[in-house]
């Protein structure tokens, strides 16, 4: 089963995205790139070195819905005349914006962003979202942990990685172990847990950063030999990268405990303080990883949280 990889060019700070095309019946695409001309070209013209068309895809894949990855997907599906878009029950982000959503509206005012910031943060979003058409729940399939994508020659085993967003997938091929693993791994970077509303209870936080180290152990256990990410290049040695997260988490962990005084903190407090020149939705990423941070912390016995005017403040556990 050949697996072609794709690079489009993309608007965003992240640089261009890999998709991937799986060029055998049926014609299967994981992952669109975001919605401008510069990337529908790039997709048209690696299509015909292959000898294919938009037409000739049956099948949508998206490993999560965030729009540099899910951008072009209802283009691709209405000009490919209804080829089937798959994606995890637990994502959100192929049906609107973000901080379209009340939910997630709330939590950052529960991590102590002030209405105003929240305003302007949603606002920019939603100059993000024009590089995405929506997709409504009819429109699309939904991806299930352990099902099997199946091919002319081979099979891909879905594999859910929660952690950058709640519903992030990747694609194992155990016949000779090649990951398709979207942004769950990243050879440069670590991925940003990005702050969400649970899927099971959208009162309350999705756990992302609890989540994550989960789902980079789940990976681990797989040993894959080869791992193709959504930005830059393949990973051959995963363990290396492996270790490398938990160090650069573990480092983040401590820097973070240590912004909190004994007056306590809120995410949005340590957010700036952390990244103090960040502007636009990098204020947004800024505020999900101190959250995230902060959680796992929490979780851990390492700091107390109280609510305070529906604000979380952690602080100091006393000595």
């Amino acid at each position: 089963m050949k697996i072609v990889p794709i690079s489009l060019p993309t608007p965003f700070y992240i640089g261009p995205v890999n998709v991937y095309l799986i060029p055998e019946d049926p014609v299967t695409l994981i992952d669109t790139g975001p919605k401008t001309k510069e990337a529908v070209d790039t997709l048209r013209a690696a299509l015909r070195a292959n000898g294919l068309a938009v037409a000739d895809i049956r099948r949508i894949v998206l490993t999560h819905a965030h729009e540099d990855h899910c951008g072009l997907a209802r283009a691709l599906r209405d000009e490919a005349k209804d080829a089937e878009v798959l994606v995890h029950g637990w994502e959100t982000g192929h049906r609107a914006g973000r901080l379209e959503y009340d939910e997630t509206r709330q939590l950052l005012v529960r991590a102590g962003v002030p209405p105003d910031e929240v305003e302007v943060m949603r606002r920019m979003y939603g100059g993000v979202r024009e590089y995405a058409d929506s997709l409504d729940e009819d429109h699309c399939g939904e991806l299930t942990d352990e099902a099997e994508l199946e091919f002319d020659t081979g099979v891909l085993q879905v594999v859910h990685t929660p952690g950058h967003t709640p519903g992030s997938c990747s694609f194992i091929r155990h016949a000779d172990r090649t990951l398709i693993a979207g942004d769950c791994v990243l050879k440069r970077i670590t991925p940003n847990p990005v702050l969400s509303p649970d899927p099971v209870d959208r009162s309350r936080r999705f756990r992302s950063l609890a989540e994550y180290l989960v789902s980079l152990a789940r990976v681990r256990a797989l040993a894959p030999t080869l791992v193709l990410g959504g930005h830059g290049d393949a990973v051959h040695d995963y363990e290396e990268l492996f270790n490398r997260y938990l160090r650069a988490i573990r480092e983040r962990q401590a820097q973070i405990i240590r912004m909190v005084s004994a007056k306590g903190a809120s995410a949005w407090d340590v957010s700036r303080a952390m990244f103090p020149g960040t502007d636009d939705v990098h204020r947004f990423l800024a505020v999900s990883e101190a959250v995230a941070h902060l959680d796992y912390a929490h979780s851990e016995g390492k700091l107390a949280l109280e609510i305070s005017d529906g604000r979380e403040v952690y602080r100091k556990l006393s000595e």
